[in-house]
């Protein structure tokens, strides 16, 4: 079913408004008042000027989630077969995507658990948790995200021969790279499971939200990949700073070190990073039993800045696409 202009608008600004009557309204006892204030007003200030920016540009952010709709089945079908030609020729196929995650765990095990003992454990909000199992829940988006992210930048690069037809779609390239990157984070999850699981976190209704923040990832990624794709197709050396840059992002996140135990001035700047939301949600999933919604402004923050980069990464894609034949 194909909706209107007016309809999509309508739509959008219903969904704005919602969300703004929901910031307004939700009230945190223990929170600073003025500073629930303040971040009241920016979310709403951030709101209104994303409303004017789509009805302003609706025709051009449009056209990537419409495409990307319309093509789901072919994307569907070409992520798998991607995800197989990766792996084809070698006698064990698929079978390695998994090795990955299980001995990259083992190796953390034998390290923290055996060589360095009961040492290695931290505590989060007073829960003392194995240092293994706080990595791994650490490691599993991140894992996710760098391959994907990379992926996705080369998407145009890999299938040059695909840009060059008039025909085809190649605004579904980048998605299909992400969905691949997907498969083995499906198994990543499943490993982390099992190794909560022998700790003693056992699957609970809160280990749902698993699926919650790995569609917040998949969103995040995604809407970066479309702007990194774009533009590498113009400036190579775009790779390897996106490499550079994932090697710093991996020690600006959370993944090996707690949030909690960094100076309290420090903690508001470094949840600028959308990851930190994503990390932090895994482990509230895995062990210590808090819902998504429960951390108010930080879902709402991290879903503006996706959807801004999303929209952002829509009109840079739109902008130069119809060059990316001639470059290529």
């Amino acid at each position: 079913m194909k909706i209107s202009k007016r309809g999509g608008i309508i739509i959008f600004l219903a969904v704005a408004l919602a969300m703004a009557a929901v910031i307004i309204l939700h009230q945190n006892p223990g929170a600073d008042m003025q500073e629930e204030l303040w971040k009241k007003v920016i979310s709403c200030a951030v709101i209104a000027l994303s409303c004017v920016l789509f009805i302003t540009l609706y025709d051009k952010i449009t056209v990537l989630p419409v495409e990307l709709f319309q093509n789901r089945h072919l994307i569907w079908k070409l992520a798998k077969n991607d995800f197989k030609k990766r792996y084809a020729g070698s006698y064990m196929g698929a079978v390695w995507a998994m090795v990955q995650p299980v001995v990259t765990v083992a190796m953390y095990y034998v390290v923290f658990d055996k060589i360095m003992g009961s040492a290695a454990a931290t505590y989060r909000d007073g829960v003392q948790v194995p240092f293994v199992l706080f990595l791994t829940a650490g490691l599993v988006p991140w894992f996710f995200f760098s391959e994907a992210l990379n992926n996705g930048t080369n998407a145009l690069l890999e299938y040059t021969y695909l840009v060059k037809k008039v025909v085809f779609k190649i605004s579904i390239l980048p998605i299909i790279k992400v969905i691949a990157a997907t498969f083995i984070h499906g198994f990543f999850v499943l490993v982390l499971l099992v190794v909560a699981a022998f700790y003693g976190y056992y699957p609970t209704i809160y280990t749902l939200q698993i699926f919650y923040y790995s569609f917040c990832l998949f969103m995040l990624v995604l809407g970066i990949s479309y702007s990194t794709c774009a533009v590498v197709v113009f400036f190579k050396d775009l790779s390897q700073i996106i490499n550079i840059a994932l090697q710093i992002g991996m020690w600006a996140t959370p993944i090996l070190w707690n949030l909690d135990s960094v100076n309290a001035s420090w903690i508001v700047f470094l949840k600028i990073n959308p990851l930190v939301y994503i990390v932090n949600g895994y482990r509230s999933a895995i062990y210590e039993r808090q819902w998504f919604f429960e951390d108010f402004f930080s879902t709402m923050y991290f879903w503006i800045v996706t959807v801004v980069l999303f929209g952002i990464g829509a009109l840079v894609f739109k902008r130069l696409k119809v060059h990316f034949a001639d470059v290529l």
